[in-house]
């Protein structure tokens, strides 16, 4: 027995080598540096276990089947959008430079004659949903993180529910895994299969009928689009203020929320979005079905251009764009993003642009809703407010969950991605490029109001911190960096 324990442990202090030795020449490769160095660190210190959660979340593809699909919709789509011609944009020269790169990275052209409203009210952008799906002729498409049947939401279902019957095609998209955490899951799926509703969860972890992959390889957008011609993108997910927690309703922490409607020519390319989601999860390729209305081009709109990103991009499309315009500022920037857990080039380009003379600021909610998140955005505080940067801290219990950021005078962008490295390489997003006319204006207005509500944050204050809980800021922070 004793033998056979020599020989076990002699056994695994070699197999410890050879893992270790393995991931130095392995996971390097084709990943951010501060990436891989936590991954190296996870399995340098436990190497059995820190190899085992490797292979279960190391790998951010999400297959090469649905990847396939999703290059030959993203060629469908650039195929039709060549011909267009990016709308002339009057401003700094680097807004063409923005259209440049978004076209490159994305497909979708820059376009004017838009009217742009932007609805801050929780329940306003659910009411003002309805009234769009109730006037419905055609077409309904519907795509959200988090979709749920409960009291504030009804309206809008029995809608869906009453066009669907009354002949409307009605699709509806809901992140598998973010939806079925809400409470009332099985009640919501039974519901949606009593109408004539299309429905399919996006990204379904069901390993029994074949469907795997990386568990928090998640599509986040959130947009709808009604006979083509109206639509609507944001950081709203289809739910209740308080997302059906009780935990939530026990403090009365809602979420704070901004939406955009779009009216015009920029609503094609959200649904562009919608078509390649959909053929993703069900093989089903979208067209211009009967019926479906023309856009219309408002004279002296808005010019807006879409910019999806997600994992079967190489690209990081937003966070290329978020730090491509953060260096392009030259007066003022604002950031709003609840769960701020920038990388190397972005938190560099964030205090770059500080230490440049630029006034910036950053909105984030008081208390987070998500530990490990909110202590790792915590961990960055610090080398923010040293380089200059304004923090504004949203009070308790509220989250702020707004997801937008204006640059100067001259362009904002809406949408549902965060500035976390989630957003950035495990989520599929969706980002609003808007620009020209008052909708800078506009934007400023929602982030007035934001601050007329906040408190600042101010170095002396962080420095005071306990240091239990920079230490739980620090170990989180490198947990964030596990993609």
């Amino acid at each position: 027995m004793t033998e056979v324990l020599a020989v076990l442990g002699a056994a695994l202090v070699v197999l410890d080598y050879v893992i270790k030795f393995i991931a130095i020449g392995v996971i390097p490769s084709n990943r951010k540096p501060s990436s891989a160095m936590a991954w190296l660190i996870l399995i340098l210190i436990i190497p059995l276990a820190g190899f085992a959660i490797f292979l279960f979340l190391g790998r951010t593809s999400v297959g090469a089947k649905r990847l396939a699909r999703q290059r030959e919709a993203t060629d469908a789509i650039r195929a039709a959008t060549d011909p267009l011609h990016d709308s002339d944009v009057e401003g700094p020269v680097y807004l063409n430079s923005m259209a440049t790169l978004n076209r490159n990275l994305g497909s979708m052209p820059l376009q004017d004659g838009n009217l742009i409203e932007l609805i801050p009210g929780y329940s306003a952008s659910i009411e003002r949903m309805t009234q769009e799906v109730e006037g419905a002729q055609s077409t309904i498409e519907v795509e959200f993180y988090i979709a749920a049947w409960d009291d504030v939401t009804t309206p809008f279902f029995e809608a869906l529910t009453a066009a669907a019957a009354r002949g409307v095609k009605v699709r509806l998209l809901f992140d598998h895994l973010a939806s079925r955490g809400i409470p009332g899951y099985k009640e919501f799926v039974a519901r949606l299969e009593g109408t004539a509703i299309e429905w399919h969860p996006m990204l379904p972890l069901r390993p029994l009928k074949g469907q795997w992959q990386r568990p928090d390889l998640r599509n986040h957008r959130k947009l709808m689009v009604v006979d083509g011609r109206i639509g609507f993108t944001g950081s709203q997910n289809l739910i209740e203020p308080g997302y059906n927690k009780p935990k939530n309703h026990k403090v009365g922490r809602k979420w704070v929320e901004l939406v955009a409607r779009v009216d015009g020519p920029t609503v094609t390319s959200l649904r562009a979005v919608f078509a390649q989601d959909w053929y993703l999860e069900t093989h089903e390729r979208l067209g211009i079905e009967k019926g479906t209305q023309s856009v219309t081009v408002h004279p002296d709109g808005i010019v807006g251009q879409v910019l999806p990103s997600g994992p079967g991009y190489a690209t990081e499309n937003n966070l290329r764009l978020f730090t491509a315009l953060l260096y392009s500022a030259q007066k003022r920037i604002s950031i709003t993003s609840p769960y701020f857990v920038p990388d190397e080039p972005l938190l560099y380009a964030v205090t770059t642009a500080a230490r440049r003379g630029i006034d910036i600021e950053l909105f984030v909610s008081e208390e987070g809703d998500q530990f490990m998140v909110y202590h790792a955005q915590c961990s960055y505080y610090a080398a923010l407010l040293e380089a200059g940067v304004r923090i504004y801290l949203y009070p308790a219990p509220a989250v702020l969950h707004s997801k937008h950021c204006s640059i100067d005078d001259d362009v904002a962008v809406i949408g549902s991605s965060n500035m976390d490295m989630r957003s950035f390489a495990l989520n599929y997003e969706v980002s609003l490029m808007l620009t020209g006319g008052d909708i800078v204006q506009r934007f400023r207005e929602v982030e007035d109001t934001y601050r007329s509500l906040s408190r600042e944050l101010t170095l002396e204050e962080w420095r005071q911190r306990p240091r239990r809980s920079t230490y739980v800021d620090n170990a989180m922070r490198l947990t964030s960096a596990l993609q």
